[in-house]
């Protein structure tokens, strides 16, 4: 099979396409075949091995397995004998190391596609959707009727967090670039606020829960916003702290803040369950969640994906058909 592969941390010219082993079918494992892949900033980070916490699981000298992608929808070609819920010829989509070639074999993070998506757009909604799912669900503890910011709206985590959080009942403000304002609004958010006009840190709003996907403000500026009771969720955040990335800014920030009152859920790394891949696609069966696509790319062309997302402004997200 076909896939991409890298030997060495560095920038997209590192990684080459080549002839490599299909995947082995394990007892309890799903063999797909990759239709499609998207490219998520997590990539990014594990092909350039910065910051350098992430070398503590994917190698720190070079990567382990040399396979990147995460993303990914396609066609079960064969399962094993321990599996009950899925057969042959079956539409799936979820996430796998490996999601850059042509088959993946995976045993939990995988769910029956979204019947009104096609495979890439399927593709386009694993990590990013599940990631917005948690950060106001399980992180936010989101309720109906709550007040919710989005910065950094127009992006991947962003654009599945508008909607996510509309779905569940909230007021949404979103905040974003000026040509994102439109696009962003039709996602469903109550307010757009266009940060080159606009410091959303300085107006007379205040909101119950801020997902923080841009990370371009101090916790200075960000409390002054939320209530007594407000939760911070960092997703993301400035790419120039080598050793610890959003991590870094996450600690400083439960360090600022005041005991008992305003939380501060530190950034974290989604676990893509089969359970909360089925919720996003009864959100997207029943038309509240629709994942956007800016851009796609030829599996040979993923360097230049890579390129394109480590320069950091994508809107939404980035597929690669297979």
């Amino acid at each position: 099979m076909k896939a991409m592969v890298y030997d060495r941390y560095g920038d997209p010219d590192v990684l080459e396409l080549r002839e490599i082993d299909k995947p082995e079918l394990t007892d309890d494992g799903v063999l797909v075949r990759v239709n499609a892949a998207s490219v998520n900033p997590f990539d990014w980070h594990m092909l350039t091995g910065a910051p350098y916490l992430v070398r503590t699981q994917a190698g720190w000298r070079r990567p382990k397995t040399g396979l990147i992608g995460m993303d990914f929808a396609g066609i079960v070609e064969a399962v094993g004998k321990d599996v009950t819920q899925m057969k042959t010829g079956d539409e799936v989509y979820g996430c796998r190391s490996g999601a850059f070639g042509e088959y993946v074999c995976v045993r939990r993070s995988i769910a029956p596609k979204p019947a009104n998506l096609t495979f890439e757009e399927a593709a386009a909604v694993p990590m990013a959707g599940v990631t917005a799912l948690q950060a106001l669900r399980d992180k936010g503890k989101l309720r109906a009727g709550q007040k919710v910011l989005v910065n950094g709206a127009s992006g991947g985590v962003g654009t599945f967090a508008v909607q996510i959080a509309k779905a569940f009942g909230a007021h949404i403000t979103a905040v974003c670039s000026t040509r994102n304002v439109d696009s962003v609004r039709s996602l469903g958010a109550d307010r757009v606020i266009d940060y080159t006009q606009e410091d959303f840190t300085r107006g007379g709003d205040r909101f119950d829960l801020i997902v923080d996907v841009a990370g371009n403000h101090s916790w200075s500026d960000t409390k002054r916003v939320m209530t007594a009771d407000a939760t911070l969720v960092i997703v993301g955040g400035p790419k120039d702290n080598r050793l610890f990335g959003s991590l870094g800014r996450a600690v400083g920030r439960r360090l600022l803040a005041t005991p008992g009152s305003r939380t501060v859920a530190a950034p974290f790394l989604a676990t893509i369950t089969r359970e909360d891949l089925i919720v996003l696609k009864d959100l997207i069966e029943a038309g509240t969640v629709m994942p956007v696509v800016e851009n796609k790319y030829e599996l040979n062309d993923t360097p230049q994906a890579l390129r394109y997302i480590g320069a950091g402004h994508a809107r939404a997200k980035v597929v690669i058909s297979v």
